[in-house]
């Protein structure tokens, strides 16, 4: 018994240990600029394996420099309730859950579906190879949640990871302004293979400066941001097209911190 309570003794005693790492670090933040995050060196990791080099773009501007329209177009398209929860948006964590039920139950009832048809037709199996589409998993994060997740996780989706997430997400609310938190945000978020940050993402797709964005090109990075790499390659979808109109029809009721 003494050796199992010295055991759960140190693992206490670590897991304490990095989050006071972790306070430490988002405290820094606070005057600081993070000179990377987590997902950034990930992926600089995966260009350099998979291309033998590195292109990158990133450049760091203050919140003044990056236009109001872009903040309100990332608001309105991720997080519309961000100036006012606490970090997590319980109503949304919800929607999101129900969604995720409802269309893992489809995919099962598709997939019995399948199996009972092919049941049926004698000598009949089901074709190797074909296998029933994982449904569509929606999120619920706030923008303080994701940048919890970019700055300090890994990309894997288990409990431990969804806790931890949660621990830093009120730790950054409770250490940072939100005007701090949306700008970390902004200059950190992925916008295509190499790109982070709002600066390099308007210079990137526009070819000027983030503070000069209109409207209608704030909302077109804001709709990019769930599948960046994805929308870089389909730079005239008519998705993003459409969505973007939505989304500037929005700006207004964004309510910036």
């Amino acid at each position: 018994m003494k050796a199992v309570f010295r055991w759960l003794m140190l693992v206490a005693t670590a897991i304490l240990a990095l989050q006071l790492f972790f306070v430490a670090r988002i405290a820094v933040m606070a005057v600081v600029a993070p000179q990377s995050t987590a997902f950034e060196r990930s992926e600089a990791w995966r260009i350099f394996t998979d291309k033998g080099r590195l292109p990158w773009r990133q450049q760091w501007v203050a919140y003044p420099q990056i236009s109001d329209n872009l903040k309100r177009a990332v608001i309105a398209s991720e997080d519309d309730g961000f100036s006012n929860h606490d970090g997590v948006d319980w109503d949304a964590l919800e929607k999101a859950w129900q969604k995720n039920a409802k269309a893992e139950a489809k995919a099962d009832a598709q997939a019995a579906k399948a199996q009972a048809q092919a049941s049926k037709k004698p000598g009949a199996t089901p074709a190797k190879g074909k296998t029933t589409k994982p449904p569509k998993v929606v999120g619920g994060s706030t923008i303080t949640q994701q940048l919890a997740k970019n700055l300090f996780l890994s990309g894997e989706r288990t409990l431990l990871r969804k806790g931890q997430e949660f621990v830093l997400t009120l730790l950054l609310e409770a250490l940072l302004s939100k005007e701090r938190i949306l700008e970390i945000y902004l200059n950190s978020v992925e916008w295509g293979e190499g790109v982070f940050g709002a600066e390099a993402a308007a210079q990137h797709y526009y070819r000027k400066p983030a503070a000069k964005l209109t409207a209608f090109e704030a909302a077109r990075l804001a709709v990019m941001l769930p599948r960046p790499k994805y929308f870089e390659k389909l730079p005239n979808s008519e998705y993003l097209t459409q969505r973007a109109g939505v989304i500037v029809g929005r700006l207004q009721n964004a309510e910036l911190p």
